[in-house]
């Protein structure tokens, strides 16, 4: 027998009838329904608190409860959702979130459902939905849907006199070690001077230094104060301008610097990635004349005590610990 759903006539019936006090199933054969059927309607929407049935409410309720027929929520409790919406505000990805959580409050969820919550929140005209807030603004790629990648305009460069990166050792190519670093520079907006970044390879632990002038001098000041004390390798860096003092480099700190193939970002990967994490902070345009060393040295903590997955959800900070400590 099919289920035909209760009218709002129907209702009103209910709760006239239960106001003279009739029986389930005086009620049930005045609106020709089955007994069980108005039990179950009275237990529904009878709050034991009021005790009174309003039959506008249980319409609504009973209309919304079939609007959402068939939706999950996609996480599971409010104590995940919280954990996961104050993490991804910390710029967590949801793949570092799922490989935490189990650890931090003992609860598992997937990253695929967590990215099902953040757009669940979208209406397909974009707006939206009540009571949401928008989460996709705190991804790495905050775009609607993905764009197939294309080719960037290149520009005229010159190769630096150096090692060349296919003359690394199986130890770099493998991060068998801590010490074998990536350097690159940020630009600042106008091509005005910017930040320099270095990557080790192995933890992923990252040193942002803030440059006085786009002179090839001031970066390599900011790479041998920055790495004074710390285990050095190798440095491995592209053919910018900015590198020309590679010699010095080498002679102040003992490593090696290699220089990649001109056009092959993907062969410093680890750098390229860690400079995607620190536009999330600092956009493109971002002038970073008035970005303060506090501002950056904030920036530089936050990604430093991320968890990362290749590193079994151990931050960079913890991994390069771990390596100093061995």
């Amino acid at each position: 027998m099919k289920y035909k759903h209760f009218t709002i006539e129907e209702r009103e019936k209910i709760q006239e009838l239960f106001w003279q006090k009739a029986s389930i199933r005086v009620i049930a054969k005045a609106i020709k329904r089955s007994a069980s059927s108005v039990s179950r309607e009275l237990r529904r929407n009878f709050p034991a608190e009021h005790r009174v049935y309003t039959p506008r409410l249980a319409h609504a309720k009973a209309l919304l409860k079939r609007k959402n027929r068939g939706r999950h929520d996609r996480l599971k409790n409010e104590d995940i959702r919280t954990y996961v919406v104050s993490h991804l505000k910390q710029r967590w990805s949801p793949e570092q979130i799922t490989g935490c959580i189990k650890r931090d409050i003992n609860q598992v969820i997937s990253h695929e459902a967590i990215y099902q919550y953040i757009y669940a929140q979208i209406r397909q005209d974009g707006s939206l939905r009540f009571d949401s807030q928008d989460l996709r603004i705190y991804l790495r790629r905050k775009r609607k849907r993905r764009l197939g990648k294309g080719f960037r305009a290149t520009k005229c460069m010159r190769l630096l006199p150096g090692k060349s990166i296919d003359e690394r050792s199986v130890a770099v190519r493998s991060r068998a070690r801590t010490g074998d670093w990536e350097t690159d520079t940020v630009e600042s907006c106008n091509h005005k001077p910017g930040i320099n970044t270095l990557v080790d390879r192995r933890t992923g632990l990252v040193l942002i230094t803030k440059l006085v002038s786009k002179k090839s001098i001031s970066t390599s000041r900011a790479i041998t104060q920055r790495l004074h004390g710390l285990p050095v390798h190798t440095i491995t860096s592209d053919n910018g301008s900015e590198n020309q003092n590679w010699k010095e480099v080498e002679a102040l700190t003992g490593a090696l610097w290699y220089f990649a193939n001109p056009y092959h970002s993907w062969e410093r990967g680890t750098n390229e990635n860690t400079n995607g994490l620190i536009r999330e902070y600092f956009p493109k345009k971002t002038d970073f004349a008035k970005i303060s060393d506090a501002e950056i040295r904030a920036v530089e903590y936050a990604l430093n005590t991320r968890p990362r997955k290749r590193l079994n959800y151990l931050t960079p900070l913890e991994a390069f610990g771990v390596a100093l400590a061995g």
